[in-house]
């Protein structure tokens, strides 16, 4: 069974979805590998706790618990860095999708499907995809947002009569429903946020200076092998 967390990252050029394949074999070791990267920053920085959430927005500008180390660029990579080292360190594959948000509003007007349920669907195809040719089902965990039951009669939909577009396809290995969770609650959401966050941030060439630049490369390379799947539509 591939357990796969999904989360979104987005801003006003892109809206992205990504998500974390994590064979059931794999998900305690990962979950305690992200705990130990949150033991050894309050062994060296302090003033969080063992439940703070690796949160990539969070971590990557020094916000909510991680605001005392806004002084401290270095520290912060050295955080992120662990823990994308940690996911890197396991058997998961990553699998990215977005929509170029100006090109669907370009093409499609004020009044196109939102983001969210575009990107969802192309998320399942490939992850769908990915589980039948490894002979694997595919259960999905993902991130808490508005629309939740909406994107669950989506799966249903896609299950009896199959997705739309070019890459149409009938859902077979997502089993169940989708289940939506909080992510401060789950290690392996923050997994796909941390990932979702720093490739969104990269695509959109967030960093004008080129230190910030190379170390987000940095970052990337820790995981980029793990990448089976990533694609932006530009409608």
């Amino acid at each position: 069974m591939l357990l796969t967390y999904v989360d979104e990252s987005h801003s006003s050029e892109v809206y992205f979805l990504g998500a974390v394949l994590c064979p059931e074999t794999e998900a305690i070791s990962l979950t305690e590998a992200l705990d130990e990267v949150v033991w050894k920053a309050i062994a060296s920085y302090g003033n969080i706790t063992p439940d703070t959430e690796l949160h990539g927005y969070d971590i990557f500008h020094a916000k909510r618990d991680w605001d005392h180390l806004s002084g401290k660029p270095r520290a912060r990579i050295g955080v992120y860095a662990d823990a994308l080292q940690a996911i890197a360190d396991h058997d998961v594959k990553i699998i990215l999708t977005g929509v170029d948000l100006v090109g669907l509003r370009r093409r499609y007007g004020e009044n196109h499907d939102h983001p969210h349920s575009i990107t969802l669907t192309h998320l399942l195809e490939r992850v769908d995809e990915f589980a039948k040719r490894s002979s694997e089902l595919a259960l999905i965990i993902a991130d808490e947002c508005e629309g939740q039951e909406g994107y669950r009669r989506e799966l249903r939909q896609y299950r009896a009569t199959g997705t739309w577009g070019y890459k149409a396809r009938k859902i077979t290995t997502v089993v169940d429903t989708i289940h939506f969770a909080a992510s401060s609650a789950s290690r392996l959401l923050q997994a796909v946020d941390l990932v979702s966050f720093l490739f969104h941030r990269i695509h959109i060439d967030a960093d004008n200076d080129p230190r910030a630049k190379k170390a987000n490369e940095q970052l990337w390379a820790r995981v980029e092998p793990r990448v089976v799947h990533r694609r932006v539509w530009y409608p």
